[in-house]
């Protein structure tokens, strides 16, 4: 899932990055940073939790791709300066953040005019509390929609979920306005369906989209 999750995102992204300055958002241990660095991009991770930070520090000093890392809080990016960057890429991690509206808007002061934010995050209409799968009775698996407009901080009970760590769920009309209120103006939105590997591994998933892919420009003028 974390494979697909990244070949997602890096669907799009340019395949020649030589030169682009990325913030990645949320980098955790630097799959996502380490995939864009082998690209050409001049890349700096930024997470929150120092442990995640440490360790891709430590695949960085084993296997060295030009990534550099910084612990620091995605609603702020104090570390970044302003407009430093051509791209800000967030695989899964907008939907780990408390409060989307102040990561947008750091996210747009650390993008240079022009400058493009692409990220990932669980398909909310799918990954939403409460939701689960059911037998359909001829022996495939159909998704149960959960409480969609139930927003904010919820945790799976399913004690092998990938969501038993906590996610905050939001609508999907509440990650578009909230670009459109930053001046985003929206370039991509994309429903990857899962690839052959992925079906493989968790066959009950290959009718859905498990996550949403946007990529949005920032545009000129203050926010809305």
């Amino acid at each position: 899932m974390h494979d697909f999750a990244r070949d997602a995102l890096l669907a799009v992204l340019p395949r020649d990055m030589s030169g682009a300055r990325v913030v990645d958002l949320g980098c955790g241990e630097g799959l996502m940073t380490r995939a864009v660095a082998a690209r050409g991009a001049t890349v700096v991770g930024i997470d929150p939790t120092e442990r995640l930070v440490e360790h891709a520090r430590s695949i960085e000093a084993a296997d060295p791709c030009g990534a550099t890392y910084a612990v620091d809080d995605g609603t702020t990016l104090a570390t970044v300066s302003d407009s430093s960057a051509e791209w800000v890429t967030a695989g899964l991690s907008l939907n780990n953040v408390p409060d989307l509206e102040a990561a947008l808007r750091s996210v747009r002061r650390v993008l240079a005019p022009g400058g493009r934010l692409a990220f990932t995050v669980p398909h909310p209409c799918f990954e939403a509390p409460h939701a689960g799968w059911a037998d359909s009775g001829d022996g495939t698996s159909r998704r149960i929609v959960g409480d969609y407009f139930a927003q904010g901080f919820w945790r799976s009970a399913n004690p092998s979920g990938v969501r038993r760590a906590g996610n905050q769920h939001r609508t999907l009309s509440r990650y578009l306005m909230a670009l459109i209120a930053e001046r985003f103006a929206i370039e991509v939105i994309a429903e990857p369906q899962p690839d052959q590997r992925l079906i493989d591994h968790q066959p009950h998933r290959a009718g859905l989209p498990p996550f949403l892919v946007v990529r949005g420009r920032r545009c000129g003028g203050p926010a809305r």
